[in-house]
């Protein structure tokens, strides 16, 4: 008899309990008090079309993602039953369309082929996008990454934005490494993201916003290891 997987982590509904285990950290603390309330992430109900989307927004601006998206939409998406108006792309599009025909949206020659080999999963059952959200993490992280253009730091966003899974920390963003150093320069990485556990994304999505406020010109937290080390 198979040994059944364990049940992914369900998507938070408040972040009540969240902040209040963070904010044992009383850095993080600190953090949460410049940054303010967040939003609470909820699942896509389209977690093809949004892990499209992301594939595509990669290394671009926000805006020069969107311009491509839509376009890529506009040409190829599927009509809202009620409006008529595209609204996401398909499997069965994306693999038909031409490759010259995806580049002319702006999509590089690297993207299209991840896009496609992403239909292709799709549509061969290799992946099965609709039953994603059934699978823990690194399930989903292993259904993933062996496709072409896909590495675990794309999942681990797909996992984060597109699942709303609630503890998810991924070191391989530049950002979320250099806002845990600063937080706190003397701690192995591994035991405070332990100790932020089961509410890793929510401290994730601090760290991020704490980088925007201070490339905004706001003052940073910084650990108190390296307060002391400046006094």
């Amino acid at each position: 008899m198979s040994q059944s997987l364990p049940l992914p982590d369900a998507p938070l509904t408040d972040h009540a309990a969240a902040l209040l285990h963070l904010s044992r950290d009383p850095v993080l603390a600190q953090v949460v008090a410049q940054v303010g309330s967040l939003p609470v992430l909820t699942p896509t109900s389209d977690p093809f079309g949004t892990l499209i989307r992301s594939v595509n927004g990669q290394q671009l601006s926000v805006k020069a993602a969107a311009s491509i998206h839509g376009r890529l939409v506009a040409a190829l998406g599927e009509p809202d039953a009620e409006t008529g108006t595209p609204t996401t792309v398909t499997a069965e599009s994306l693999l038909a369309a031409e490759g010259e025909t995806l580049r002319s949206f702006g999509l590089s020659w690297a993207k299209v082929r991840t896009v496609q080999a992403l239909a292709a999963a799709a549509l061969d059952g290799r992946v099965d996008f609709g039953h994603l959200s059934t699978l823990p993490d690194e399930a989903v992280i292993s259904a993933l990454i062996p496709l072409p253009g896909i590495g675990r730091w794309t999942v681990e966003m797909f996992l984060m934005f597109a699942l709303a899974r609630p503890d998810v920390f991924s070191m391989g963003d530049l950002a979320l490494r250099q806002g845990l150093a600063r937080l706190h320069p003397s701690a192995p990485p591994a035991e405070i993201l332990g100790t932020w556990a089961p509410f890793r994304t929510l401290a994730a999505r601090y760290i991020w916003a704490e980088s925007h406020r201070v490339k905004g010109g706001g003052e940073p937290v910084v650990g108190a290891e390296r307060a002391g080390n400046n006094s």
